[in-house]
């Protein structure tokens, strides 16, 4: 028997270990739904959420994480966590309640690696300064789900895409952990077809809430919240804007008062609640304690003027530089760099069916932190000029 038949029957009796010893309510892998199907995948001994995990892994969206914002921006703070950190932080969590709970760690850890991958620079300040821009444009609402979605299906490897499974890229649309949910079910049965309806629906109208249609999606939108709320506390108090001491008494009581109690609390209420059940739940009391510490943070730490001072001056940035870059695309200047760092080798099937302004916003998008400043000193703050013009 050559190698290669010695692997595929590997992965048979890897996908046939799965029925065995993963919950009844678990999606397995050899039920992955892809658009298109590859030789190598099919020939291949990995298994598709496994393929998945690597493929996100190992895209340029995926590095630029190591430098974007979570919530505190310019401020100098190597302790401070950034989008990368919480990012490992979702996937190690989600992959313990899953294997808690019996459900395909592959897949959860597929979803976690690529939930944030389509955030823009300065977090959701910059999400939403993105957003006013786009709908001004007349393309709709930014909703950094639905971006990675996109960057992953449409935009990485110069508009080929990875060809992900439906059910990791679904995960990804469906993540929003600031939406508060008590009990989360899967909405099951769903298509390529239909995510793109529900893409469209939610850049039209920014308060709809889209369930994952898998469990394994439930649970890392459950741990997306898990892995925030107390760490942005740990951080808060690490600057100096709250004290341990400001903290909720009833939250205290309830979950702790450190992020390690909060997330082993959530933790532990989240899987004993959902043990044998086809949707994760929080008890009634820990997800009321749960909602009231988010109202605190948003309160006490998201809101606080002294994490916002900087903010004017980002939003001004955002407006100049997408009507730099789409004036550049209007005027044909192939010397931009959204033309020469962008769209430069992008698939005509990219160049032909995306809007000028729609371009603008994947670039911005993709943009780090720190290469969003750099764009805009070069281009918005005047320089000095030779003497001998």
């Amino acid at each position: 028997m050559d190698k290669t038949v010695r692997l595929k029957n590997l992965k048979t009796e890897l996908d046939r270990k799965e029925e065995e010893r993963l919950s009844p309510f678990a999606c397995l892998s050899r039920n992955a739904l892809r658009k298109a199907d590859e030789e190598m995948i099919l020939a291949g001994h990995r298994q598709n959420f496994s393929l998945d995990a690597d493929r996100i892994l190992h895209s340029l969206a995926y590095s630029r994480y190591i430098d974007k914002t979570q919530v505190f921006y310019l401020i100098k703070n190597d302790h401070i966590t950034h989008r990368v950190l919480h990012v490992q932080l979702v996937s190690k969590v989600s992959r313990t309640i899953g294997r808690l709970l019996g459900l395909n760690e592959d897949l959860i850890e597929a979803i976690a690696l690529g939930h944030d991958i389509g955030h823009p620079p300065f977090g959701h300040d910059g999400e939403r300064f993105l957003s006013e821009l786009c709908r001004a444009s007349g393309i709709g609402c930014f909703f950094h789900n639905i971006q990675g979605v996109r960057f992953l299906e449409q935009i990485e490897r110069k508009g080929r895409g990875w060809n992900l499974t439906l059910q990791v890229l679904d995960g990804i649309l469906c993540h929003n952990g600031e939406v508060h949910s008590r009990i989360l079910s899967p909405d099951r049965g769903k298509t390529f077809e239909r995510m793109d309806r529900e893409m469209h629906d939610q850049e039209n109208d920014p308060m709809r809430d889209i369930p994952p249609m898998t469990l394994e999606g439930c649970v890392v939108r459950m741990a997306d919240t898990i892995s925030y709320v107390g760490r942005d506390i740990e951080d808060a108090i690490r600057l100096g804007l709250i004290t341990r001491e400001d903290i909720p008494d009833h939250c205290r009581q309830v979950m702790g008062d450190t992020n390690g109690t909060i997330v082993y609390t959530l933790v532990e209420d989240l899987v004993s609640c959902s043990l044998g059940k086809d949707h994760v739940s929080f008890s009634e009391e820990v997800s009321q304690a749960l909602a009231r510490l988010k109202a605190f943070n948003r309160e006490r730490i998201y809101m606080d003027l002294r994490v916002k001072k900087q903010t004017p001056k980002i939003k001004l940035m955002f407006q100049l530089l997408f009507e730099k870059y789409l004036r550049d695309l209007e005027t044909g200047n192939h010397d931009s760099d959204i033309d020469k760092e962008f769209l430069a080798g992008m698939s005509p099937d990219y160049r032909n069916h995306t809007s000028k302004a729609a371009v603008v916003r994947d670039f911005i998008a993709g943009m780090t932190d720190e290469y969003f400043l750099t764009q805009c000193h070069k281009h918005l703050i005047p320089q000095w000029i030779s003497t001998s013009l």
